[in-house]
């Protein structure tokens, strides 16, 4: 029994060696996104970058920050378990652990295997050849730039014949730094230094980050043209540092494909709503967002069609939910047409998207804004407003509006309420845009930017 499981293993090496060795490069992104139990945008951008490695011929990794003491220990099944506990220890330990991390840390090789099954909900195990793995990485990364101002190194430590990686594209802003093989950086957005009141990081420090990646990266990637402009101009980059590959948004054939008929039964049977019959606005409830003010525009409409929230507790909600909360502890008949869920399962999501009449996702400021795409693809309206990238999303495909304007909210809400033909030319339209940011131009971006690079 032992000899079949050392074998099992030294053939999965075997395999992994052949695949790295057959493709041009190999490169890694972070985990930190991909390790969120309830995922997140830059979760979806994580996936669909390694997809597009992947279409592109290159062997995308991942590297992941577990809690663990000895890296080398790490398994996949550590990868894969839903229990993320915070990093334990004495508080001596805690304090050597964080003070040595400016000098670096190293990651270890993982083998993936058809053995683990990872979870469906958090999509998936990654489309990845390897992994990599550093006790509590991020955690420690995070307080020892919050302690001393320095970044972490990372080490990738070859096992065998599996080498470093090429190069590492770090999918947001984080105190890290990969040695020894390029650095991309992605910037998604820079609402902390844009709009610094609707979020609660310290800016200084988020500042002290950003021109830390200004300076050390080898490249830096953004989503959108907005963004982009936003790096030139507050960073200081020059703009032939920079390439915008924008986004994509994959749904699997599984959720997507699913009939009319059967979704439209399960919004019913779930919700007690019909089909295309209600508004819908789903992602976090903070500042940025504008919730408070689609509420406020959604109530002073009169529309009687229903409005869902879908999203989960976020930083500075309280401004954003109070009139909610109020016209619902009265109970008026206004406040009963809104309905509220901090968290939906994904393909109950979709299903939601499809059925409903039109998202309404006003924002104040996007880096790119994924909940006005997925709504395209999916035929379902959008009203959106011109705040950051969005207007560059949507296009003419959304009724757009002045995100601070509550009245002119207001009278898109009416608008799409009752004008049908208005509701199947956003369609129409939407589903043309969507094209443009389909896995396959997103791909074609990511290859343009890495043959820059020399790395394809």
């Amino acid at each position: 029994m032992h000899w079949r499981r050392h074998g099992d293993f030294m053939l999965g090496w075997l395999l992994l060696i052949i695949m790295t060795e057959s493709l041009v490069s190999a490169i890694c992104i972070d985990g930190f996104n991909l390790a969120l139990p309830k995922g997140s945008g830059i979760a979806t951008y994580s996936r669909n970058l390694l997809t597009a490695f992947n279409d592109i011929g290159i062997s995308g990794q991942v590297l992941y920050g577990p809690p663990a003491k000895d890296s080398r220990k790490i398994s996949e099944v550590t990868l894969a378990d839903a229990i993320r506990q915070p990093a334990k220890g004495q508080k001596l330990d805690r304090f050597k652990r964080t003070a040595m991390s400016q000098f670096g840390r190293s990651a270890y090789p993982i083998v993936p295997s058809d053995n683990v099954i990872w979870s469906s909900r958090g999509g998936g195990r990654p489309q990845a050849d390897c992994f990599w793995a550093a006790g509590n990485l991020f955690h420690y990364a995070h307080r020892c730039f919050q302690a001393y101002g320095q970044v972490t190194p990372v080490a990738f430590e070859a096992v065998g014949h599996v080498g470093r990686p090429d190069a590492v594209q770090w999918t947001a802003t984080l105190p890290l730094y990969a040695k020894n093989s390029a650095n991309i950086y992605t910037i998604h957005d820079l609402i902390p230094l844009r709009l610094p009141h609707t979020t609660m990081e310290d800016k200084q420090r988020y500042l002290s980050m950003c021109e830390f990646i200004a300076k050390k990266a080898d490249h830096i990637a953004v989503v959108s043209e907005t963004t982009k402009n936003d790096v030139v101009k507050l960073l200081g980059v020059s703009a032939d540092r920079v390439t915008n590959t924008y986004q994509s948004v994959s749904i699997p054939e599984s959720i997507s494909g699913r009939s009319q008929d059967e979704v439209a039964l399960e919004v019913e049977g779930v919700f007690d709503l019909g089909w295309k019959d209600y508004f819908l606005y789903y992602g976090a409830i903070e500042p940025k967002k504008n919730v408070g003010r689609i509420v406020e525009a959604y109530l002073a409409s009169g529309v009687e069609r229903p409005l869902v929230i879908v999203g989960g507790r976020a930083w500075l909600e309280e401004g954003e939910i109070s009139l909610l909360d109020q016209v619902q502890r009265d109970g008026t008949r206004a406040g009963k047409r809104i309905r509220r869920y901090e968290y939906m399962p994904y393909s109950m999501l979709i299903s939601l998207v499809r059925g409903a009449r039109a998202t309404l996702f006003p924002s104040l400021y996007e880096g790119f804004g994924l909940p006005v795409l997925e709504s395209m693809i999916l035929d379902t309206a959008v009203l959106t407003s011109t705040g950051g990238a969005l207007h560059e999303v949507a296009s003419d495909a959304a009724f757009m509006v002045d995100p601070y304007d509550v009245p002119a909210i207001t009278k898109g809400i009416q608008a799409l309420a009752v004008d049908d033909d208005l509701v199947d030319e956003l369609v129409r339209r939407g589903r043309v845009r969507a094209a443009a940011f389909s896995p396959q131009a997103h791909a074609d971006r990511v290859r343009t930017m890495y043959a820059g690079l020399g790395l394809v």
